[in-house]
């Protein structure tokens, strides 16, 4: 099988756009390749943050990911932090990893413009994004498309390492070592965007519904959330097509309910709040197991952390080897001949 890694910020509890646009594409792949989801804690200390409600926050993200479905026995679940190989790699990857082409990043150069001084670690991100997913020589990466030119950094990252210390053609063959150049499983999932309808979903624009929200409160935060602009009276027909509601239906409704939708919102055959109402239904359903489990698992912290620490265990397992060769290419002096 193919191995596949992908990873999270630790924002706390999941959102809808989270599930969405990611981890619900996780629970599928853990049953077609090899793969590892990480909690990207280390990523997440690229930008301003409290120190005491980190441990928190990557907790409930840990206990969200298993709530939603990811299953310890068929994937490698772990905290980035656990595994110190990630920041060993990463250190040797920016020896071969041009400045320029770190500068042209263009998230970059989006997060760059917004602070008066701008640390290091935010321009060798994708260093570190490569050292996770080299690592442990996966070959599939699943990404939106705002992150494939990090993707195509990482490859070549990659390209270049093999260059300088391995034998590039005797790697393809699967001879000696080189790091495969990973490639993008590209979502299928729409952009979703915010309840306001304007920005992505993120809770620190407050305009999100969190994975494990009441139905009381879910069916709140729906009602009043943007649809189709020319859809100003109930009388007006309306477009399903550039409408966020009915985006957000297509992850939770079944086939004939999106049918449904469509039609009566070309028609005006139902008014917003109709719309909203079946959705919020859907979701409800949806949801309340999963917000069950989340609750059980809340009360078992110390179950939740042995799991991620054997999750760390078997995720180690695989980068030490990969470090000792990696070791061993760039000639730095093994611990066995001191």
């Amino acid at each position: 099988m193919a191995r596949v890694f992908s990873g999270i910020q630790p924002s706390g509890e999941l959102h809808i756009g989270n599930y969405l646009g990611a981890v619900q594409n996780w629970v599928r792949l853990q049953h077609q390749h090899d793969c590892l989801f990480s909690v990207v804690d280390l990523h997440a200390i690229t930008q301003p943050y409290e120190p005491a409600a980190l441990a928190q926050r990557t907790l409930d993200m840990a206990i969200s990911l298993y709530a939603v479905g990811l299953d310890p026995e068929r994937c490698i679940v772990f905290v980035q932090s656990q595994v110190p190989e990630h920041t060993e790699l990463n250190w040797l990857l920016t020896t071969v990893t041009p400045l320029g082409e770190l500068e042209r990043q263009t998230q970059f150069k989006d997060k760059s413009q917004r602070q008066e001084s701008v640390p290091a670690g935010l321009l060798n991100y994708p260093v570190l994004q490569a050292a996770d997913v080299l690592l442990y020589e996966a070959t599939l990466v699943p990404v939106g498309e705002d992150q494939l030119q990090h993707l195509e950094l990482m490859r070549e990252i990659a390209r270049r390492w093999n260059s300088r210390f391995a034998n590039g053609r005797a790697a393809e063959r699967g001879e000696g070592f080189g790091f495969p150049e990973p490639q993008a499983l590209l979502s299928t999932a729409k952009r979703v965007l915010g309840l306001d309808g304007q920005a992505k979903m993120s809770k620190s624009l407050g305009n999100t519904i969190g994975l494990f929200e009441t139905p009381e409160t879910i069916w709140e935060k729906l009602k009043p959330a943007a649809t189709d602009p020319a859809r100003v009276t109930r009388r007006d027909p309306g477009n399903p097509d550039i409408c966020n509601i009915f985006t957000i239906h297509q992850g939770f409704s079944p086939p004939e309910t999106q049918a449904l939708v469509a039609r009566n919102c070309r028609t005006a055959g139902w008014g917003c709040l109709d719309c909203k109402r079946v959705l919020a239904d859907n979701m409800i359903a949806a949801l309340t197991p999963v917000r069950e489990r989340a609750q059980e698992l809340r009360s078992q912290p110390r179950r939740v952390g042995e799991t991620l620490r054997a999750g760390a265990a078997k995720a180690r397992a695989i980068a030490r080897r990969t470090m000792e060769r990696v070791r061993r290419r760039m000639g730095l002096l093994e611990g066995a001949r001191v």
